[in-house]
């Protein structure tokens, strides 16, 4: 009840990126469903359906990619302060959000659901209609009610569990102590910091602190009380004071305390700033994308080009997906390195902020940048090899192209406007200092050059790669 009051006053454009996902839920299930007459109708040929099956993973990565994005850029589903006194903590509004992402999913796949059994005529009695009766509907024959329901379900069901992995509750990280063992002097328990050799040995400067210009110095043959002390800091303090203080004498002040600090410990150095996670995973990326390339290449070569009316091999499906993995995986990092190479060389005011902002948002819009890379590469592989000699381009494989293209597109723009809202307080913050708009747009537009300038030819690269053992 909380996900659909939560879903009944959301905002407009909320409401947009849900119905967006319901779309691709639709989609992908009405492919699913098409796999699954197919596969009815040519019963002897599974391979064939088994590839079609396969071929339909693309979209559902993409229906999945976008309900991820649209549910992390939700604002209804934010932890926000005091919402855990009334029963509404991170692990409850995870809930809520997949539940959530579930129910748009579901509304998707119902929509397929009645579409297809529209074009196969259950509904209105009269003859199948379309260029897809022939091949995906198996006109005449009973759905297993089982497989129906299974490919229908497998939409929510991973759209729901991949947004409650990535909005799940996470535990701080804990700080590292030292091993337990034996302290200073022996004491013994455990340290948080860890004593380096010669630490007692040092020569540090010794320091008097002394009031009123005078000094003081104990009597002679008296005996110092002296008190050994461990500052927080680490230094050994050594208290210095004289049982039979000396009388003050007139215009002379009272002499306090002597205190000497021997071998003080300076302050602490601030931590490093811990390595930016989203340049982690650009030489993971880097290795799987060759790694893709290497499989699509070989299994290319090894078979030959693809009939009319029939999609490439497995082993080619195998290579663009690693493909298209390696660039998601590097794209965070090379949006990182784009923001590094615009400071670089003694930058303006206007470079170094739009490098600061991209090495900022790298981890926001970088997998998608990476996603929609690969998806650009594809298309350039699908236009080089579905030519006018090529295989049939048909309906269903058009309605997968644009089904993938449409949900990574919507992705990126729908993370760039989340990072638009992340940074909004950073904007009206340099609007107040007297930054003028003009600036801030010209930053925005350096940004979109440096990306193309970066993906662009990287994007061709890899397509050219991509397509080369297919063009034979």
């Amino acid at each position: 009840m909380l996900a659909l009051r939560l879903t009944r006053t959301a905002h407009l454009a909320v409401h947009l990126r849900r119905l967006l996902v319901a779309v691709a839920s639709a989609g992908t299930g009405f492919l699913l469903l098409s796999a699954l007459g197919y596969a009815l109708s040519h019963p002897d040929t599974p391979g064939a359906a088994a590839l079609r099956l396969a071929w339909c993973a693309a979209p559902l990565a993409a229906a999945v990619h976008l309900a991820v994005t649209v549910a992390r850029t939700d604002p209804g589903t934010r932890p926000r302060s005091g919402l855990s006194a009334i029963g509404l903590g991170p692990g409850r509004l995870m809930a809520v959000s997949a539940t959530t992402t579930a129910l748009a999913a579901a509304l998707g796949s119902v929509a397929a659901l009645f579409l297809y059994l529209q074009l196969r005529g259950d509904l209105t009695g009269g003859p199948p209609s379309g260029r897809v009766a022939a091949d995906a509907l198996a006109v005449g024959q009973s759905l297993p009610a089982p497989a129906v329901l299974t490919l229908l379900v497998l939409v929510p069901a991973l759209a729901s569990a991949a947004v409650a992995h990535t909005l799940r509750p996470r535990d701080p990280r804990p700080t590292t102590t030292a091993p337990r063992g034996y302290g200073r002097f022996g004491a013994y328990g455990w340290g948080k910091t860890r004593e380096t050799f010669g630490a007692y040995g040092r020569f540090g400067s010794r320091t008097t602190a002394v009031t009123a210009g005078s000094r003081a110095e104990p009597a002679a043959g008296s005996r110092a009380d002296v008190a050994a002390q461990v500052g927080a800091g680490g230094g050994l303090r050594t208290q210095v004071s004289d049982p039979r203080p000396p009388a003050p004498t007139d215009g002379a002040a009272e002499t306090p305390v002597t205190t000497q600090t021997l071998d003080p410990q300076p302050e602490p150095a601030p931590e490093p700033a811990p390595r930016p996670q989203s340049t982690t995973a650009l030489p993971w990326g880097i290795a799987v994308l060759a790694a893709g390339l290497t499989v699509e290449t070989y299994t290319g070569n090894a078979s030959t080009a693809p009939t009319p009316g029939t999609a490439p091999s497995a082993g080619v499906l195998i290579g663009w997906a690693l493909a298209a993995l390696g660039l998601a995986l590097a794209g965070p990092g090379l949006t990182h390195l784009c923001g590094r190479l615009l400071q670089a060389a003694r930058p303006g005011a206007l470079r170094l902020l739009a490098g600061r902002v991209l090495m900022e948002e790298s981890h926001r819009i970088g997998r998608p940048l990476g996603v929609v890379a690969a998806v650009a590469a594809a298309a350039y592989v699908a236009a080089t090899v579905y030519d006018g000699d090529g295989p049939a381009f048909g309906p269903l494989a058009t309605l997968g192209a644009l089904l993938v293209a449409g949900c990574t597109v919507a992705t990126l723009l729908t993370a760039a406007v989340a990072a638009k809202h992340a940074r909004a307080d950073t904007t009206d913050a340099l609007l107040r200092l007297g930054a003028p708009p003009a600036t801030l747009r010209g930053a925005a537009a350096v940004r979109t050059a440096a990306l193309l300038a970066l993906f662009g030819p990287l994007t061709l690269v890899v397509a050219v790669l991509a397509a080369l053992p297919l063009d034979h």
